[in-house]
This record gives structure tokens, sequence and C-alpha cells, in this order.
């Protein structure tokens, strides 16, 4: 099973009202781009949000990689700002209880999976909770010229995020993000995918209780107003599935030219059961008029 099972959203009838469910919106900031060449988690955070926009929780911590903190340059933390800090096993419980129950939201939520195995699901974090990718979500139902977390927000409401690359600060600009998509749509938007499930909690490492170390504090009143969007959204939306990656021209090409022959495909589909059930109705009404003529001929 992987660490999470991803979902979607579409404006198609299939799935649940994304207004309905609670968001585990999640970032990290980390001191390289691929665990498997040594990079670790140095601070995560949480929002839990629901569909409205209204916050439910929020959480962050610097956390210990038990090495060297590289990547200084990008997000700010040093050797001396995790002395301290609690390690991914002592985190395991406190996030385990935040992402229950919840789908789990990123913008680029691959980035985010690859550190959750490497690290807190070998510490205890459960697998296979649903999943969120903004990225992937943005791309395929708007049109627009960049698609990182600042730009995508600035392009679309105007304003530029706060706190970037700081966990929190990008947990709740992600967060901004998806209650404004929701609210902002043309139609209703709907999760399509694995339903959110109640995660069992890990104990955790016996010892005292755990001391978290926030580097950064959310300010009060939850997120900043929902402003409308100003964006172009996609006639045909796009298969989340082919919308990862750089999504340079070629990639874009691709995926629209998928979006077209799916949505021939269903017209297809549509007309020939609105001709088959034509036919069976026809059926139907000859085999009824039949048995009608036979009764009545037995009444006489």
């Amino acid at each position: 099973m992987g660490t999470l099972r991803m979902g979607a959203l579409t404006r198609r009838r299939v799935g649940v009202r994304a207004a309905d469910l609670e968001y585990a919106v999640l970032d990290t900031e980390t001191t390289g781009l691929e665990p498997r060449t040594g990079a670790r988690i140095v601070e995560v955070a949480v929002v839990r949000v629901r569909g409205d926009g209204a916050v439910v929780e929020e959480f962050s911590t610097l956390v210990d990689p038990r090495d060297q903190v590289r990547g200084q340059e990008f997000h700010g933390i040093g050797d001396s700002d995790t002395v301290g800090a609690p390690t991914a096993a002592q985190l395991a419980p406190r996030l385990a209880r935040l992402l229950s129950g919840a789908v789990v939201v990123s913008h680029n939520l691959d980035f985010e999976q690859r550190f959750l195995a490497a690290e807190l699901v070998p510490a205890g974090l459960p697998a296979g909770q649903s999943g969120l990718c903004t990225l992937r979500a943005l791309r395929s139902q708007l049109s627009l010229e960049r698609y990182s977390l600042p730009k995508a927000s600035y392009q679309l409401s105007g304003d530029w995020p706060t706190g970037q690359h700081t966990a929190l600060g990008d947990a709740r600009a992600c967060a901004k993000l998806l209650v404004e998509m929701i609210a902002n749509a043309p139609g209703e938007l709907r999760y399509s995918g694995p339903a959110p499930r109640l995660l069992p909690i890990p104990a955790g490492p016996a010892g005292p209780p755990t001391r978290w170390k926030p580097r950064t504090s959310p300010p009060p009143g939850g997120l900043d107003p929902l402003r409308p969007w100003r964006a172009r959204w996609r006639a045909l939306e796009l298969d989340p599935l082919l919308c990862g990656g750089t999504f340079g021209t070629t990639d874009r090409a691709i995926a629209e030219l998928a979006a077209h022959r799916d949505t021939r495909l269903r017209e297809r589909v549509a007309t020939a059961a609105a001709v088959t059930g034509g036919i069976a109705a026809t059926v139907a009404g000859g085999l009824l008029a039949r048995l009608g003529r036979n009764w009545a001929a037995g009444l006489r």
C-alpha cells in the first residue's frame, strides 16, 4: 500500500461534495530534494481546515533530522535551530491525529509523499490515508502561466502568500488556495477518490512528553479572507494523473488531447446508451401491447 491514496477534484457528478470534507494541509521543509540521497525533514506543519474555509487546527514544529542541516539558503533553518526539536518517531503520533479522518493535501504532494514514506511511516505514521495534490488540481482545472504556490496564488487572487519557505506559511497558503478553489469553481467541485479514514494512533517512544518547537506561530483569526479568482477555468478538465512533473508544453498538449478524446468517448457512450434505451423502450412497448391484445382476446 502506498503512503497516500490519491484522489482528485472534479466538476463531474461523481464522488462527494468537496465543501463537505475536512482537509489536513501538509507542508515540510527539508535539507534537500530526495530522501534517497540523504535529505531529511527539518520542519513540518499541518493546517486542518474544512471545505468552507474554517480552520479547525494549526500545528507546526521544527524536526531534529539527526544529521547536518543543509539547504539553509532556502528555508533559513540552521543546525542550532533543531537542537531540542522532536524526532520523526516523536512526531508520528501527533501527525497521525492531525491526518486522521481528513484528506491529506499538499502543493506537489508527490514531493511530500516521498519524505513521509522515507521517514515518518517507518517511524510509525500509518499509511493509506487519502490524498489530494493542489498542483495537479490547478493544472487540471485552470489554465495559468505558472502553477507554483506563490505565483498561482498571485495570479488567481492578487495576493502574494506570506511566510514563504516556512512550513506553516506554505501550508496556510495551500489551504487558502484549496478553499478558494472550492468557492470559486464554476459549478460544484467534488472530491473523487478514496474516502478519508480514521487512523490508528501509534504509541510513540517511551519517555517524557514531547516538546514541540514551532518556528512560527499562526496569526489569530484563521485564514485571510477568501478572494474571487480572476482566472480562466478549463472547458474540459484534464486528467490529474497527466498533470504531474514539469508540465511543459508537450505535457500540456498530451493532457489536453486526452481530455478531448475522453469527452468524445463519453459522448459516444451516452449516445449509445440513449439509442439502446430507446430500442429497449420500443421492444418493451411492443411486448406490452401484445400482452394487452392477448389479455383482451381472452376476455371475449
